[in-house]
């Protein structure tokens, strides 16, 4: 009797720690890792299991530190225990810590070179894994060349997946699925079709590869006709069919779908729901969810995503309320509407109230404030973030940039770590949007000195930068580079190269680019208009207009700035008012503040300066400094002061830092022979610039970019010398009678 009192003790313990270790195991997929610890913490009597539990839970949520600190206290340690820790490095990408445990471990079993050669294959490094391959002891274990095989499929390297696939002395249907499921995922479904009828075994695993890889290739026909022919579809055959169906807007077809399945599991539901929610149909989407028999996160969450795609805020929020247990992908889902609404603080609270926080939580709060302009907060939440990652600095850089702190946003960038493209991207465009344009091509220099290879992002802005600058032979060089790096067929690329030719004054080499591409779209055809227009090519910018239109285009807000631009330099103001109103009227265009900035800039060339002030009166949109600028240099060239004035005090309210208005208006009042004026603008305008950033020019000479700085020792004063050489010419003018001043230098 006593016997089985203990036997019966002895299971009803084991019972009791097989539960408890099952209970760390599902608190850490919930990321209640401290909840985990603290089960962890009161199995009295720890097992391996238990132990392996925790270190699971631990390696899964990131902190691989306590992992490697339980791990290390363990007095004994069973293969399962270093399997579960090398497993913990692999799912963290900690390739040389995996790597120096398992070449300590004191016995290994398949799984554990199957580990090892899955972390090198993941890791790209193919070599390495194929040579431990080599070294495992037991080469009728399919898991290891199975996992060799996915690697090198995985890379499209199918040379020698095939290679190892021959080598292999026992091939299982793992080992099939493996090589077919590498010409899958790369869409190589020629070379898929051709396996696939040779294989001496095929299970539903086939069959949803193959179907899988014609929906991934957008042939959903023959997808279609792999379906039908599956001998017994599984649950991820038709929600892979009807996932086809919903990400090729064939909504209809995969309600047909899922309304056929015998029998719906909760992803099922899910994807038709994603499946209405992706086509903005929420009204189906909510009636389909609110007869869900189950629901689980995604559900939940997925409702809350289409409610904030269609600016349903609160209905989100409604939703949100009522979900059981709130994920940390719902909390993300509602914040990220929230702050995509301007709803920034509201954002903010909801981020307060989470618990755990992945890298996508905080990334998404700090986006939400540098999209605001709140940089300050924005970096005070940078600095708390745990663990930074490379979208965490990215982002940085470019709110610093957006606000036009490129110093901030270039000490960002120097703190970085190891930076990628995207990173060199946002400062270079930083630079650019904030008109640094020698920085931005001093950067993309850097670049390539530092073995970063620029892609199309990086050549576009840098050849706006040379555009800018009208540094043409640098362009060219650009222009040979893109040649080289086989990227001269993007046409965001190619975009950008037209505009760099036309703003360096070659527009036969900028029309030889529009001729080149394959397939212009709309921003090659402003591109175009634009460089026509900046040029004084007014007809050929008609033609390309009505040649766009006769294609299909549709024309928007720039096409029309191009086109205005084009009949101001032509002196077209019949033709530019008529543009003017077809805008409106034809193609239910609102008129920006550039629009009205080149219909003031056509009327005022024509001398029509009332009409143009009437414009500017009437307008419905807040006016810019170009637009005023238009106007006082139409006022100074007709000499009509009165208007003059108005347009310059418009413009020192918009810019007061900027040394040309002082002139042009300075100019203006030395040609009336107001000299009292002058020397008051002169005395104003250095007042103003006090402590500001001096005004740059650049020059291209042999191949270099030469800037100059104003206020700089070393060079010319160009601003009051402009002042100095008008004021004379107003005196030589007025005392001397002289109308023309050139007949002066001919006389000389």
């Amino acid at each position: 009797m006593k016997l089985n009192n203990g036997i019966r003790s002895t299971v009803e313990q084991g019972k009791n720690v097989f539960n408890q270790n099952q209970k760390i195991i599902h608190l850490g997929k919930q990321g209640k890792v401290e909840e985990a610890r603290r089960v962890f913490s009161n199995v009295i009597h720890k097992n391996h299991a238990t132990y392996n539990s925790m270190i699971t839970v631990f390696a899964k949520n990131g902190r691989v530190i306590e992992a490697q600190q339980l791990f290390d206290k363990m007095s004994h340690r069973n293969i399962i225990s270093w399997n579960t820790m090398i497993a913990g490095y692999l799912h963290n990408n900690m390739v040389e810590e995996a790597n120096k445990l398992f070449d300590v471990m004191p016995e290994r079993d398949n799984f554990s070179w199957a580990l090892m050669i899955t972390c090198f294959t993941r890791k790209g490094e193919l070599e390495k894994a194929r040579e431990l391959l080599e070294l495992v002891p037991d080469k009728l274990d399919t898991a290891c060349w199975n996992a060799m095989i996915a690697g090198y499929a995985k890379k499209g390297q199918f040379n020698d997946a095939e290679k190892v696939f021959e080598e292999m002395p026992v091939k299982d249907l793992v080992s099939y699925n493996s090589m077919l499921a590498g010409y899958t995922q790369n869409g190589k479904m020629s070379l898929a079709m051709r396996f696939f009828e040779r294989m001496v075994e095929r299970n539903v695993v086939s069959w949803n590869l193959m179907v899988a890889g014609f929906v991934n290739s957008c042939d959903l026909s023959s997808a279609w006709q792999f379906f039908e022919k599956i001998p017994d579809p599984n649950a991820v055959s038709w929600v892979t069919m009807l996932c086809g169906f919903a990400r090729h807007g064939k909504i209809l077809e995969a309600r047909k779908l899922f309304d056929r399945m015998p029998c719906k599991n909760v992803v099922s539901w899910n994807a038709m729901i994603a499946a209405y929610v992706q086509d903005l149909q929420i009204d189906e989407a909510v009636k389909l969810f609110k007869e869900m028999p189950y629901k689980d996160c995604v559900s939940w969450t997925t409702i809350i995503n289409g409610y904030v795609r269609v600016g349903k805020l609160d209905e989100a929020h409604e939703v949100y309320n009522q979900m059981p247990y709130k994920d940390i992908a719902a909390k993300t889902a509602l914040m990220s509407g929230l702050i995509q609404n301007g709803r920034v603080d509201e954002a903010s609270r909801v981020f307060s109230q989470l618990g755990k926080r992945d890298a996508i939580c905080w990334n998404s709060m700090i986006a939400g404030y540098c999209q605001s302009g709140r940089m300050g907060e924005a970096f005070n939440l940078f600095k708390q973030m745990p663990v930074k990652n490379a979208v965490s600095w990215n982002t940085m850089i470019s709110g610093f940039a957006q606000v036009g702190q490129m110093d901030r946003a270039a000490e960002i960038f120097e703190a970085m770590g190891e930076k990628n493209i995207v990173s060199w991207n946002s400062l270079i465009t930083g630079f650019l949007q904030n008109s640094l344009y020698l920085d931005a091509l001093k950067s993309f220099v850097l670049l390539g000195q530092e073995g970063k290879k620029p892609d199309q992002s990086t050549f576009a802005c840098s050849l706006s930068a040379c555009a800018n600058l009208a540094a043409l032979q640098v362009g060219k060089q650009l222009h040979e580079f893109i040649l080289k790096s086989g990227y001269i067929n993007d046409l965001f690329v190619s975009n950008a190269l037209i505009a760099m030719y036309a703003k360096c004054g070659r527009v036969e080499s900028a029309e030889q680019m529009f001729k080149d591409i394959d397939c212009v779209d709309l921003i090659s055809w402003n591109s175009l208009i634009s460089g026509y227009a900046l040029n004084g090519y007014a007809n050929e910018a008609f033609w390309a207009f009505e040649q766009m239109l006769s294609e299909g285009m549709i024309p928007d807000e720039v096409t029309f700035i191009g086109m205005l631009s084009a009949c101001c330099h032509a002196g077209l103001a019949n033709q530019g008012l008529d543009l003017f109103k077809c805008m409106i009227e034809d193609f239910a265009i609102e008129p920006l503040a550039e629009h009205y900035s080149c219909l003031v800039d056509l009327l005022g060339r024509m001398g029509r300066l009332e009409e143009a002030f009437d414009i500017v009166r009437g307008m419905k949109v807040n006016s810019n400094a170009g637009l005023w600028g238009s106007l006082l240099a139409a006022c100074r060239v007709h000499k009509n002061m009165e208007l003059g004035k108005i347009a310059a005090m418009k413009l020192l309210e918009l810019e007061p830092h900027n040394a040309s208005n002082y002139i042009t208006l300075s100019n203006m009042h030395a040609e009336a022979g107001r000299w009292e004026e002058v020397e008051r603008l002169r005395v104003l305008m250095r007042e103003r610039r006090a402590g500001k950033l001096p005004g740059c020019s650049w020059i291209e000479v042999q191949n270099q970019i030469q800037n100059f700085v104003s206020d700089d020792p070393g060079k010319l004063r160009t601003e009051n010398i402009k002042i100095i050489l008008n004021t004379l010419s107003a005196h030589m003018r007025v005392k001397c009678n002289i109308s023309d001043m050139k007949s002066v230098f001919d006389i000389l």
